[in-house]
């Protein structure tokens, strides 16, 4: 058992994801904790890769790249 009164108050409380996604946990934060992204959505858990294209810069990329030719060597 932790002593008394020196120990911060550790709760449960609810973790909300951008996703939908949501669980319980325990924590020393007070009130629910928002995140961006989580085991549920994120790349390396899921498997699947989201390319978020900002004003066409991944499509230009694979553009230009496509046409170079391989080094010399």
């Amino acid at each position: 058992m932790p002593k008394a009164g020196i120990h911060p108050n550790y709760s449960e409380v609810r973790v909300v994801c951008a996703c939908g996604s949501n669980f319980k946990t325990r924590s020393t934060h007070k009130g629910d904790i928002h995140v961006e992204i989580c085991s549920a959505c994120h790349p390396f858990f899921t498997g699947k890769q989201k390319l978020v294209d900002t004003a066409g810069r991944v499509e230009r990329f694979r553009r230009k790249y496509a046409k170079a030719e391989p080094a010399a060597k």
